[in-house]
């Protein structure tokens, strides 16, 4: 019989003793430590002792961070189940709490387990402090990299915390050393702790994980489909080197090839480059897209093909839509491909094999659960629509929140649910995008099918991983032969060679470290890494007087907010009609980065907004933000320098250009504390949004029409009278208006006249 924990702080009888576990938790608590451990074998209970022994040691509270919602209400289960504190000290923090509500709980909580970006907006806006946070523990640490939020937050608890201590966890850090060494370095790691399959500890709980690949040959029909794609290709390669812009290896080339020629002319516009390089970015952006459809038709399947292709046709029929995607709609070699796409009756291999690996599988045990992996929501929606045909196979898709054309997402909500009812049975195959990748503890999956296989040796390792928890499970990878699944396959699989190869070196060369810590667990952390970290110089150190920003609830996602909060600024959030951002009462700021402002200028947004803002305040500023202001869509760079002449000269905004998130808040803070500490003026919020005029409102409707830019659209309107007659208007009748062509008004007619088809 199974021993189990025991523990003041841990209900008895709850939580079984493993001594990999232990052993963990014990390096654990001497240091800032990252755990890295086997998916399925209980990173949350190596969490759960760390938390009880630094809460029966020290007090305070502990936090727990989790990157989506699901893992948050699924380790908040989990520890009302084992903790023995009153589970109304246990609460759960995400964006369905309001604000002021979690503000309330905070001050009575003992155990909060959150996603990232609350508890960043919370410190942020100042509702909650970590002073008194004895511990935390940031669950999938391999996430703390970049602006992600893990960094800003252990950035500050490190400084406030009066007894601050932490916790790394996740069963996959990343191949390279630099990756492993940014997620330790934003984190305050000193240990590293590790497990693999192959310890002596580990194995009698290991079950046997059985990985098959299975190869399936494209069909003849979609070969020639790939054919006319790979035409279209060959066609933008040679205008590429006919512009003095080869790439080495041609319709081969891989996305890193495609992505290092966009960043080097990117780099030569910025060099005031002749027109040649607009070119050439604009032509790279259609491989781009058409080397995307040859990756669906190799490995995902025709009904995905079709959607992928109706974007690109809705892209080129819009308003805002490239010139790429204008010229693809265009192309002769893309039109057959339309045809052909009509009338193909083949579907990838792909999808009968997994009906038929599922359908052995239900067969065999009716009551395993199935995950099957898919890169893409067209392909999940496919792969969904077939088992669902088949008698006995429950299946449900599972897709991340974002929605787009045509594709609406789930709510967090709808997640819970459908993890709850596959746990259940109600389901009993998951068809799920990479959001079911990370920590969902379905413990009863049998079988995990790959619908191909990933480049990423992370996501291979967690989709890997939602099997062999309790029993034996098993793997299925599918494979076109001759296509980029096999390349992604061994580029998976040397990745994930490496990693460990890394991770082994990097608890060798931390042995030593480990073993310092363990016999002096006292060291004040806290001071230890403020003393050694280079401190950054704010605002706060030029006056004593207190300096404010107001900033639109929208901005508070943008990494300005941080900078702003880390210079020593008092952030207030507020909704704001007018402007992002307010430093006094007579200065107001809107802040675009170079590809807002691309955008907005095409649907003619940023006069509304800017007319609106010098009209509230007497010094109106537009902040543009990073690079890419003539490269973003491949506008004529005429255009956008007139749009910037209007806006100073017509509407006596002051423009102003920055780096970065970071270098904004420095001008912003500049800006602030020039008004409110030498001019002596105080923040002040007015200005309403002005609502389009009747005329604003139907040339509006009228440019939403494909080709028609507000120019054309006054012409139509000045024609016709009403929109109602430019919508009627036969073709000869558009062709009369000023500058309506025949082409544009055939455009017009084809898209007025067209039945809807969804």
């Amino acid at each position: 019989m199974s021993e189990h924990i025991k523990h003041p702080l841990v209900k008895p009888d709850t939580v079984e003793q493993r001594l990999y576990q232990l052993d963990l938790a014990g390096k654990a608590l001497s240091a800032p430590t990252l755990v890295v451990l086997p998916t399925g074998l209980g990173k949350t209970i190596v969490a759960l002792l760390v938390i009880a022994s630094r809460l029966q040691k020290t007090g305070g509270k502990a936090l727990i961070l989790s990157p989506t919602k699901p893992l948050v209400e699924q380790h908040a289960a989990f520890l009302r189940s084992t903790l023995n504190i009153p589970e109304d000290e246990i609460l759960t923090f995400t964006g369905a709490v309001a604000p002021e509500k979690r503000e309330e709980l905070w001050k009575k909580g003992k155990v909060i387990i959150s996603t990232p970006q609350v508890i960043e907006n919370d410190i942020l806006t100042k509702r909650i402090s970590l002073e008194d946070v004895s511990h935390i523990t940031f669950d999938e640490a391999h996430r703390a990299v970049g602006n992600y939020a893990y960094t800003y937050i252990a950035e500050r608890y490190f400084e406030d915390a009066k007894n601050p201590h932490c916790l790394a966890i996740t069963a996959s850090p990343g191949s390279s050393d630099e990756k492993i060494s940014e997620v330790c370095t934003n984190l305050y790691i000193r240990s590293v702790a590790i497990k693999t399959e192959t310890d002596p500890d580990v194995t009698p709980y290991i079950h046997k994980k059985e990985v098959e690949w299975n190869h399936v040959i494209l069909p003849s029909e979609m070969k020639e489909l790939k054919t006319l794609l790979e035409k279209v290709l060959e066609d933008r390669f040679q205008k590429l080197t006919e512009l003095g812009y080869s790439i080495p290896y041609g319709k081969k080339a891989s996305k890193m090839d495609l992505l290092g020629l966009q960043k080097k002319l990117q780099g030569q516009i910025r060099e005031m480059a002749e027109p040649a390089v607009y070119s050439a970015l604009s032509i790279l952006a259609e491989v781009m897209k058409v080397s995307h459809a040859v990756e669906i038709v190799e490995t995902q399947g025709i009904e995905a093909l079709k959607k992928y292709t109706a974007r690109l046709e809705n892209e080129a029929t819009s308003r805002t839509g490239s010139k790429a995607s204008k010229r693809l709609s265009d192309d002769l070699y893309m039109r057959q491909l339309y045809k052909r796409l009509e009338e193909c009756t083949t579907e990838h291999p792909k999808l009968a094999v997994v009906k038929d690996i599922v359908s052995k599988e239900l067969n065999g045990k009716p009551d395993s659960r199935v995950i099957v992996f898919t890169n893409y929501r067209d392909t999940s929606e496919m792969v969904t629509n077939a088992l669902s045909e088949i008698e006995d196979i429950r299946p449900v898709k599972f897709v991340g929140q974002s929605s787009k054309f045509k594709d609406k997402g789930l709510t967090q909500k709808q997640q819970v649910e459908i993890i709850e009812k596959f746990k259940a049975g109600e389901y009993n195959v998951l068809v799920a995008t990479s959001v079911a990748e990370e920590g969902l503890d379905i413990p009863a999956t049998d079988l995990v099918l790959f619908y191909e296989p990933v480049p990423s040796e992370i996501r291979s390792i967690q989709r890997k991983g939602r099997t062999g928890r309790k029993h034996e499970g098993r793997v299925v990878v599918l494979v076109t032969k001759g296509t980029r699944d096999e390349t992604y396959y061994w580029s998976c699989a040397h990745k994930e060679k490496r990693m460990q190869s890394n991770m082994q070196q990097w608890q060798e060369n931390m042995s030593e470290l480990n073993r310092a810590n363990a016999e002096n667990d006292k060291t004040d952390i806290a001071s230890e890494f403020r003393d050694g970290k280079e401190q950054q110089t704010g605002l706060s150190d030029f006056s004593d007087e207190e300096v404010t920003v107001v900033l639109d609830q929208r901005e508070i996602r943008s990494t300005v907010a941080r900078s702003l909060e880390k210079l020593g600024l008092n952030i207030v959030v507020k909704t704001l009609e007018v402007g992002d951002y307010i430093v006094s009462d007579r200065v107001a700021i809107e802040r675009k980065s170079a590809e807002d402002l691309v955008n907005s200028l095409l649907d003619r947004n940023i006069f509304r907004q800017i007319s609106d803002l010098a009209g509230a305040y007497e010094k109106p500023i537009l902040i543009i933000e990073g690079e890419g202001l003539f490269t973003t869509r491949m506008i004529n760079p005429k255009a956008i320098h007139g749009t910037l002449a209007s806006l100073a000269l017509d509407f006596g905004v002051s423009i102003l250009h920055t780096r970065d998130a970071e270098d904004t808040a420095s001008l912003i803070g500049i800006l602030a504390k020039r008004e409110q500490i030498d001019e002596k003026r105080s923040t002040s919020i007015h200005g309403k949004k002005s609502s389009m005029l009747l005329s604003q409102q139907q040339e509006y409707i009228v440019s939403s029409i494909s080709d028609i830019g507000p120019n054309a659209a006054k012409n139509l309107l000045e024609h016709f009278g009403t929109v109602e007659d430019v919508m009627k208007a036969e073709l000869e009748e558009l062709k009369e208006v000023k500058n309506i062509g025949p082409k544009t008004a055939g455009k017009m007619r084809e898209i007025l006249s067209s039945k809807y088809k969804n």
